[in-house]
């Protein structure tokens, strides 16, 4: 149905599915977080995208975004809407062939994922890209909520630490993280040697450096490496291992860390690997997207440029 204009502007809302205008500017907003931001995607002025997002409040009789003093931010009621009418229309976008107008091809790609391969990763690989006058709008966080923001529509991509489930996104393995055993010369010094004699319990009274209070990483090191469970407390923990490098560094104690955080460390002798088993455990990173072409061509390149430069890292 139509509301209001022909444009789909406001207008007095009447029962039934809302017109495709409206959801297609209330996605633009969803994903820009602003009305300014969507009515550049979209070629429209701000009063008509600000108008659409009316129509389908009223049409919906729900508030979907909290005016901010800079954008907007999406309700609960968006969320879900968002949820159900993304994969849709990007559907129904690629079905058609609809091309990204010059305008769209200007949209950043909001790329998601652990800020640390955020960081020491993926920006450098793709400065290239920006220099070509890419856009790029990082969010760092945890895999499954970045998920769920994904199928939302919330991101255009994301660097998962484990595979998604289901057939709502499609996954590409990126990068394999290797996990290691450190300290500082300090501790290594004392507790190496002892380590290769003794098993884990050489480590007692060195304090740990973890990533968080359940100890996900050197949990797993300890199940795969060995075959022990880890019951102690952290001393410190850092929801960043670039502070858990920091910390061990320094001397705080020891921690479990991906190689590829470390290597400089490793290499200049600021840290120290304690343990270099056979069978070192890994973790397998994902790119995922959801299905389908997305309407600014620059996911695509993102997508690709990471996916090759996974290769390497």
């Amino acid at each position: 149905m139509r509301h209001g204009d022909p444009d789909g502007g406001a207008g007095a809302a009447r029962p039934g599915a809302p017109d495709l205008n409206l959801l297609r500017t209330f996605l633009a907003v969803y994903r820009s977080g602003s009305f300014t931001a969507a009515a550049g995607l979209l070629g429209l002025s701000q009063p008509t995208v600000t108008d659409r997002i009316r129509a389908l409040e009223r049409h919906t009789g729900r508030e979907l975004f909290e005016r901010l003093p800079r954008g907007v931010a999406p309700t609960a009621v968006a969320d879900d809407l968002a949820a159900r009418v993304a994969a849709p229309l990007d559907a129904l976008a690629a079905a058609t062939g609809h091309e990204a107008a010059p305008h769209e091809r200007a949209a950043p790609v909001h790329l998601a994922g652990p800020a640390e391969l955020l960081c020491v990763r993926a920006l450098p690989a793709l400065a290239p890209l920006v220099d070509e006058g890419v856009r790029l709008r990082i969010t760092p966080g945890l895999t499954e909520r970045l998920l769920d923001e994904l199928r939302a529509g919330r991101h255009d991509l994301v660097i998962a630490t484990f595979r998604p489930r289901g057939r709502s996104l499609v996954a590409t393995a990126l990068m394999d993280e290797e996990f290691v055993l450190v300290a500082a010369p300090v501790w290594a010094g004392q507790v190496k040697a002892r380590l290769a004699a003794e098993g884990p319990a050489a480590l007692h009274a060195v304090p740990l450096v973890a990533y968080a209070e359940d100890l996900p990483i050197a949990r797993r090191y300890w199940r795969h490496v060995f075959g022990a469970r880890l019951s102690r407390p952290a001393a410190v923990t850092v929801p960043d291992l670039r502070g858990v490098v920091a910390a061990v560094a320094a001397g705080a104690g020891f921690g479990v860390l991906p190689r590829y955080l470390c290597a400089a460390e490793l290499a200049s002798g600021a840290l120290v690997l304690l343990h270099e088993p056979e069978d070192p455990p890994l973790n397998t990173g994902y790119l995922v997207r959801r299905p389908g072409r997305a309407d600014n061509p620059d996911v695509a390149r993102v997508h690709d440029l990471l996916a090759g430069a996974g290769r390497s890292w």
